[in-house]
């Protein structure tokens, strides 16, 4: 382990982050609402605590090896949730504790959506603001926009990249150089967040919630400026418009690079995961619209439709906004909305969840099991569209799948240690592991009604979510700190 090259690598990126609070200090002088200071002593202190961890190893210039990529993303994202919530703390408003504050902290940087925060129109515009950032910042991953100017600092990113990206598959690359590959996803993250807000703008919406909303929409992040979320503007052309953007949030990146460098559309309908990922979000819009016209819970179709499609999108995506207390709709439907989020966007995306294609390789590894019961002696590939898969890749995938399974499972009882209840309990740890948003029960709306201990374990089953698992538990095995 190269201690000093992490440590190196930390401060630099810390350094890095601590820019990103200048904006925020921006939006405070502009709109004068007096937490300019606060951002302003933030800032300070990340750029200090960053220069006092590169200083003593400024001169160890050497390649990351793939273990010392893993321990930089994790060591960032762990001190990343903390300098983040520096404002959160230091502003008079909303002044919150530093259990509190992490925890919002992690949801926007993660991209989760989950929130402590009460009132929010009530808040300071720049904390609004910042709220909004971390989620832009969090959806491609701040890491993989450091390893797109890594080049500049003289380290290598690769190691970085294969830890950060979300997906099963990771060592695709788009451009033959790693740091173009990254460039790459972050024009197009980019070039969607402008497109969405110039949506919202057009749409009816202030210059300051389209900007904010088209931070916390493409990358499925959920955080709004208002407490009703997208509810608060009543408007069909704003929801239509959340929806679209945020399926592409929810599509692998690397698809639209290539429909947009080959000028192609069909690129996505060819894609065997994004064919999936739209027959799936069809289906469930299907039985959620047909199950509210039964039950009559709107007036007619098109109001069902309306409301049940918003919410099947902003669920399997993992985004969180809300038109309408879902928690509340009849039979099955909360359940249903809950659980989609183990699905997921796709590989590649920046949604949560377990992705859609390792739901298609279950599946089919689950078909291949039921042929060879019936052919012992039959050779039977598992394929994704025309392509042959390793049975690694497949042993991965049931690796990845238990451990998923089991990290909830034991995150849920343990949150029910605390004194919830199961519904609440369940749907928390379920909607904070898959980066999702709102839940059932007590944390329908936020998470407030969660004691301390509770808001530690639901920030660590965020960061345990983002980092798909693998990531953050190898840590935690005796193998990875042998020599």
């Amino acid at each position: 382990m190269q201690l000093l090259v992490i440590q190196r690598i930390l401060g630099l990126l810390l350094m890095v982050f601590s820019l990103t609070m200048l904006p925020s200090i921006g939006v405070s002088l502009w709109y004068d609402d007096h937490t300019a200071l606060a951002f302003a002593e933030a800032f300070a202190l990340t750029l200090v605590i960053g220069l006092l961890c590169w200083l003593p190893a400024r001169a160890q210039r050497k390649e990351l090896r793939l273990r010392d990529g893993f321990m930089v993303v994790v060591i960032f994202w762990t001190a990343l949730s903390m300098v983040s919530a520096l404002p959160f703390m230091l502003a008079e408003h909303p002044h919150m504790s530093f259990t509190d504050a992490v925890f919002e902290s992690v949801s926007g940087f993660t991209t989760t959506g989950a929130t402590v925060i009460v009132g929010l129109d009530q808040l300071p515009r720049a904390i609004l603001y910042y709220r909004q950032q971390l989620q832009f910042l969090g959806g491609m991953g701040i890491v993989v926009l450091a390893v797109a100017i890594f080049p500049m600092l003289g380290i290598g990113g690769m190691q970085l990249y294969r830890a950060e990206t979300p997906g099963p598959m990771k060592d695709n690359k788009l451009t033959p150089r790693i740091t173009e590959t990254a460039r790459a996803l972050w024009y197009v993250y980019l070039g969607l967040t402008v497109s969405c807000a110039l949506a919202y703008w057009l749409a009816g919406m202030s210059p300051f919630d389209a900007i904010g909303h088209s931070f916390s929409t493409v990358s499925t992040g959920g955080f709004s400026t208002h407490d009703t979320s997208l509810g608060h503007f009543h408007s069909l052309t704003i929801e239509i418009i959340a929806m679209v953007f945020m399926l592409l949030g929810g599509i692998n990146f690397a698809m639209h690079f290539m429909a947009w460098q080959q000028r192609d559309l069909g690129q996505y309908w060819r894609d065997a995961e994004s064919r999936g990922f739209f027959y799936i979000v069809a289906a469930i819009i299907a039985i959620t619209t047909v199950t509210l016209v039964l039950t009559r819970q709107y007036p007619n179709f098109l109001e069902a439709l309306r409301y049940g499609a918003f919410h099947v999108i902003t669920m399997i995506t993992s985004t969180g906004f809300i038109t309408a207390d879902f928690s509340a709709w009849p039979l099955f439907l909360p359940v249903l909305l809950i659980a989609i989020g183990f699905i997921g966007g796709c590989a590649g995306s920046t949604a949560g969840g377990m992705k859609v294609v390792r739901i298609l390789l279950l599946h089919k590894q689950g078909m291949r099991e039921i042929m060879r019961l019936i052919h012992p002696n039959a050779i039977i590939p598992v394929k994704i569209g025309e392509r042959s898969l390793p049975d690694r890749v497949v042993e991965a995938v049931w690796g990845f799948s238990a451990l998923y399974m089991v990290s909830f499972v034991l995150l849920a009882l343990a949150l029910m240690s605390t004194g919830l209840d199961a519904v609440t309990a369940f749907s928390a740890v379920a909607t904070c592991l898959n980066l999702g948003g709102p839940g059932l029960g007590a944390v329908a709306m936020n998470f407030t009604t969660v004691n301390d201990f509770g808001i530690w374990l639901l920030s660590f089953a965020m960061l345990l979510g983002r980092l798909e698992v693998f990531t953050l538990l190898v840590l935690l095995t005796p193998a990875f700190w042998k020599k």
